[in-house]
């Protein structure tokens, strides 16, 4: 079926997907269209990767637009929100909302963050795309546009069975059905074993298939021979570098491919994404190997200069790179274009890329079934969801008529182990994770504080209406919900008035500034401990470190102590908790517990004393892409702990926790925050700013455009950028 001869759509709608080389339905995109998806039938859409699923949540939406109500696009992760964004925003922006208004286009926005705002201001879009978490905060506010939403777009929504973003996903799903029930739901998931049970909890219609664009072909290498299951088989030149980047570097040389090798740990990732640059060098032309070297010079360019980036452009100038969550973000970015555009050859990556961004590509290669499990502390072999995942980056549309996954033999199985269980295997079931008593308590409260009064019958009412209510029995969740009450009564986050159930002002407060009770509970605890008239700086980073919803954390090695132990003799004072001592009989149960992680505090610490990013690399193994999401995450934690320290009568430490923010925000010591209040400046060239004699915004005020100009890190564009704010 043609997208123009789907009844109803608008023509200006339908030429704007024609431009982007949308013009023909895939079956499952024609089989949504059948069932209903246009009539506001809910739907889950569980098909691979690069299927069409966000071609059938376009089409859905401008019907629900047509219709005058709004749309709601939740994604798991910022970066998916980002990409969604932009894809919704090139289709429709220049799209009139009515066909008599010729003033007003279609509006598309995006919230990933600011959990204490309202989000009132996003009702005034057509189109919102939001991350889940960012969702479930807005829902807690009460805003008034929920009810003006016709569809709700749920993304890779097999992730409600994830340990981290599933109770999330799962709450939000919960109050649509719940509070906004004449809205429509369309789930987009991977295929799963248990689809049946997603489509019956959200009393939706269930197309579930294997169909791709591109037909994917799996095999095993083993012996320098590549083996398909289809029977197909094929010899692979064999070097010293190893079996992924054999089997890599002949997809780029024989099929004009590209690949992409999954490794088990970040530093596997770098050292193959080397060697592959080494590899790849001897086959680019002059052109290539020109756009290259411009491309590693951007990244030279891009942020602070460490060894992290310099092996980035090192390998990138060879024609391959890696990818991982410890990459500087402005580097992945660039990344993950140069793969989209086909300059990038070869991309290693750890297995998070599966589940992020869309870079799919001709072969994929898992160089181990191994991955980093921080559950289990060690390695852990993937799933066969995980797998999938994996194997759906397999084939590049428009460019390639296969995709291949690959699985290198001799990693724990054999070759016929390796086919029974990953590539015949079906993926595991999903399940609740509402059982673990964290993510309960914490979705409880946020339910609780949105009420102005709720009986504790309504609350076993809305968890039987989960999807843990309908794998659990009725008993076992009321008694995990009681077991949560308690706990929030207990610590004065809830109280029962009139046989309700009603949140407290601090339990109100923890529920707006969306942080996990447990934070929020180790916060009181220490803004009660904090002695007044006293510098509080370590011992605040300390107390953000201690709480769950601080991420990553970075636990404390051998090599960590002699600083530790200097720290914990020189600024004692500073804490926030009382210290063991060592000759305290709990003593290490009690270390472990409060200094455990304590290198989070370092790196911190260091960050805020303008310590470079490859010192932290050096010092502390934290890498920049580390740095910043701890940066992100402490940003937030000090935000709250400063509204907790207000509420809580502690002024004083409320302004103390702003400016440790600001410090922590750019990386900079107290003199800085001034001058890091003008925008373009960051850290680097405020400091060169000061160094100069420009102390503080008045003086820069009086200083000559050219005189700023000659000042290093500045330049004539940045002194013209200065002069005009303050202007």
């Amino acid at each position: 079926m043609l997208i123009r001869e789907i009844p109803g759509l608008r023509t200006e709608f339908v030429e704007s997907l024609e431009a982007q080389g949308y013009s023909t339905l895939y079956p499952p995109q024609e089989e949504a269209v059948k069932s209903g998806i246009l009539d506001g039938e809910n739907l889950v859409l569980a098909t691979p990767t690069a299927s069409g699923k966000t071609l059938v949540a376009m089409i859905a939406a401008m019907r629900t637009i047509e219709k005058g109500g709004k749309v709601v696009y939740l994604a798991p992760l910022r970066a998916l929100a980002s990409e969604k964004y932009e894809e919704f925003k090139q289709t429709f922006s220049k799209i009139l909302r009515k066909n008599d208004d010729p003033n007003s286009r279609i509006r598309v926005f995006i919230s990933t963050g600011d959990f204490d705002s309202s989000g009132e201001s996003l009702g005034n879009a057509d189109i919102v795309v939001l991350t889940n978490e960012r969702f479930d905060s807005i829902l807690r506010h009460g805003v008034t546009w929920t009810d003006a939403v016709g569809l709700f777009i749920t993304d890779e929504v097999h992730l409600v069975g994830d340990p981290h973003r599933g109770p999330t996903l799962e709450m939000i799903l919960a109050k649509i059905i719940r509070y906004v029930p004449g809205s429509q739901i369309l789930a987009l998931s991977a295929t799963i074993s248990n689809t049946e049970d997603l489509a019956k909890w959200l009393n939706a219609k269930l197309i579930d298939t294997e169909w791709r664009p591109v037909k994917l072909v799996e095999g095993i290498y083993d012996y320098g021979a590549l083996q398909f299951v289809d029977g197909d088989s094929r010899k692979i030149a064999q070097t010293n570098r190893g079996s992924a980047l054999d089997v890599a570097i002949d997809a780029v040389r024989n099929d004009s491919g590209q690949a992409l090798i999954f490794c088990e740990t970040r530093k596997r990732a770098v050292a193959m994404a080397q060697k592959a640059g080494e590899l790849i060098r001897t086959l680019l032309t002059f052109d290539e190997s020109s756009k290259l070297r411009a491309l590693a010079l951007k990244i030279h360019s891009a942020g602070e200069e460490t060894e992290v980036s310099r092996r980035l452009a090192e390998a990138v100038e060879g024609g391959s790179a890696f990818h991982h969550a410890g990459l500087d973000s402005r580097h992945r970015k660039i990344v993950e274009e140069a793969f989209k555009s086909r300059q990038i050859k070869i991309l290693t990556s750890t297995p998070t890329l599966a589940a992020g961004v869309n870079l799919p590509a001709r072969r994929v290669i898992l160089s181990s079934l191994m991955r980093y499990d921080a559950e289990q502390g060690g390695q852990a072999p993937i799933s066969v969801l995980e797998f999938k995942q994996m194997a759906g980056r397999a084939g590049r549309p428009r460019y390639d008529k296969i995709g291949e996954i690959v699985l290198l033999a001799g990693s724990g199985m054999n070759s016929e182990e390796l086919v029974e269980h990953y590539i015949q295997g079906r993926p595991e079931p999903i399940r609740s994770q509402f059982a673990a008593d964290g993510p309960l308590r914490s979705h409880l409260l946020g339910l609780i504080a949105s009420q102005r009064g709720i009986r504790e019958q309504d609350l076993y009412d809305f968890f039987q209406s989960t999807l843990f209510g309908s794998q659990y029995r009725p008993l076992t969740i009321k008694s995990k919900v009681k077991k949560s009450l308690m706990f929030l009564t207990d610590e004065q986050l809830i109280l029962t008035r009139s046989k309700k159930f009603l949140a407290t002002q601090f339990g109100k407060r923890v529920a707006y500034l969306y942080i996990d009770p447990q934070s929020a509970i180790i916060m009181r605890r220490g803004i009660r401990f904090a002695e007044k008239a006293k510098k509080h700086t370590l011992g605040l980073l300390h107390l953000i470190t201690q709480a769950p919803d601080m991420m990553p954390k970075f636990r404390t090695r051998e090599k960590d102590a002699a600083e530790l132990d200097e720290i914990l003799s020189s600024r004692e004072s500073e804490f926030m908790v009382p210290v063991p001592e060592r000759g305290d009989f709990s003593f290490f149960q009690e270390y472990d517990e409060l200094l455990g992680d304590f290198r989070t505090v370092l790196a911190l610490n260091s960050w805020i004393n303008e310590n470079p990013e490859q010192f932290l690399i050096e010092k502390y193994s934290v890498e920049p892409g580390d740095l910043h999401r701890m940066v992100d995450s402490a940003d937030w934690l000090l935000y709250s702990l400063g509204e907790l320290a207000r509420l809580f009568g502690r002024v004083d430490l409320a302004l103390e926790t702003e400016e440790l923010r600001e410090r922590v925000r750019y990386g900079i010591k107290p003199e800085l925050i001034e001058l890091t209040k003008l925008e373009g400046i960051g850290r680097v060239r405020a400091r060169s700013l000061f160094n100069a004699g420009y102390t503080s915004v008045e003086k820069l005020s009086q200083a000559p455009v050219e005189k700023l100009a000659n000042i290093p890190k500045i330049g004539n564009s940045v002194a013209a950028q200065i002069k005009e704010q303050l202007n």
